[in-house]
């Protein structure tokens, strides 16, 4: 009855913001992301485009199937549309299916055409079958196409130099709040390569759900676009014994991580990475980010710990002793600056932020935080939400 009772509340505020005027899209952006998320398609077909700022009422007309003859892309959306089976309903009717997956194809070779600057990837037929089954074939054009000109733009270059950019930012997220994992996963070599296909597709590759796959959709939309990064960083420390009881080696640990559990807490992940956020702004991350990069090309230099422990049989057992041991050495020197670690960045400063901060914050004020980093993430994009 509390559970039927919040969401009528939350029905409510959120139809109170859409009928305001003008529309209150600060408060749609706090309901996407805030326990739960938009709740129903029903309301993300009408939410989704406000947090978008495309307009309902002028709508592009259903792209024409001489697409087909004239784009470089077509052979292969074809390849990939067609291996998305399980991408629909179980259950659907295949006539149905059918039916959406030319309605897929035309949608994308649409935006390619109009937009010429993008360049498809494998994996943005993901992202666009999740609007398509939500939203329709029309609406989910045109959200598309302000998604693929914004939160998409680096994963559509011509090469995939920002998308690891990105990536970069992965291992910073995990350092500032679990050194120990971080380390672990550095001695392995594993890299950031197992979270790609979950970044490039806002996880709709990876998640069976799609009841799932939608409340990310909310929170992502709602947010700065770099959220996905933060995302996959808390998956991560979510599975940290996992990983620390894990092999110490590059395939074992990117077997595990690449392998992404379906039963996760999302609601409370959502809370962990909004909180993570606000504690750790990409401009503060952005210096190791672009220090990862330079490592990433100097990696045999770096790995010390190999070379000690191959000799022994479960180098791993070893590693994860002396991590612990320079952890407790840390934390009896934290008002003096550490041993420069991998990163060459100082960690005393973590301890006492986290400790004063938490790593709980309740969503409320991190939403809040959030919703105001995405305003000004690209204030040219915001005013035509805000005329």
């Amino acid at each position: 009855a509390d559970f039927d009772a919040k969401k009528k509340r939350k029905v409510a505020e959120i139809y109170q913001a859409l009928n305001s005027d003008p529309i209150d899209v600060a408060v749609l952006r706090r309901m996407a992301i805030s326990e739960g998320g938009l709740l129903t398609d029903e309301i993300r077909c009408k939410v989704w485009p406000k947090l978008l700022s495309v307009n309902t009422d002028d709508l592009p007309p259903l792209p024409g199937k001489e697409l087909r003859e004239d784009s470089k892309d077509y052979q292969q959306v074809l390849l990939d549309v067609r291996r998305s089976l399980r991408r629909f309903p179980p259950g659907m009717p295949d006539d149905q299916r059918e039916v959406l997956q030319e309605e897929l194809i035309d949608i994308i070779l649409h935006i390619l055409k109009r937009n010429p600057q993008l360049h498809y990837y494998q994996g943005y037929h993901d992202i666009v079958v999740t609007f398509l089954l939500v939203v329709g074939d029309r609406l989910a054009t045109a959200l598309v196409e302000k998604l693929s000109t914004h939160h998409l733009r680096d994963f559509m270059d011509p090469t995939m130099d920002n998308t690891k950019h990105i990536l970069n930012y992965l291992m910073p997220i995990i350092d500032q709040v679990n050194p120990e994992v971080h380390d672990f996963m550095q001695s392995a070599e594993v890299g950031t390569i197992f979270a790609l296909s979950w970044l490039i597709t806002w996880f709709g590759h990876v998640l069976s759900d799609f009841r799932h796959v939608v409340r990310l959709y909310d929170f992502f939309l709602a947010c700065h676009p770099l959220m996905p990064i933060y995302f996959a960083a808390v998956i991560v420390l979510h599975r940290e014994q996992e990983v620390l009881d894990c092999e110490c080696d590059m395939a074992s640990v990117h077997h595990l991580l690449s392998q992404i559990p379906q039963d996760l807490p999302y609601e409370s992940l959502i809370s962990k990475a909004g909180d993570l956020f606000v504690q750790f702004p990409p401009s503060e991350l952005a210096k190791e980010a672009a220090q990862a990069a330079q490592a990433e090309r100097t990696a045999a230099s770096t790995f010390k710990d190999f070379e000690l422990a191959s000799v022994q049989q479960r180098p791993d057992t070893v590693l994860r002793q002396r991590f612990r041991e320079r952890l407790r050495g840390e934390e009896r020197l934290r008002g003096e600056e550490r041993t420069k670690s991998i990163l060459t960045k100082p960690r005393t400063n973590r301890f006492v932020k986290l400790a004063v901060m938490g790593l709980t914050v309740a969503l409320g004020a991190a939403a809040l935080a959030v919703v105001k980093s995405a305003l000004e993430w690209a204030p040219k994009f915001e005013l035509q939400i805000f005329p």
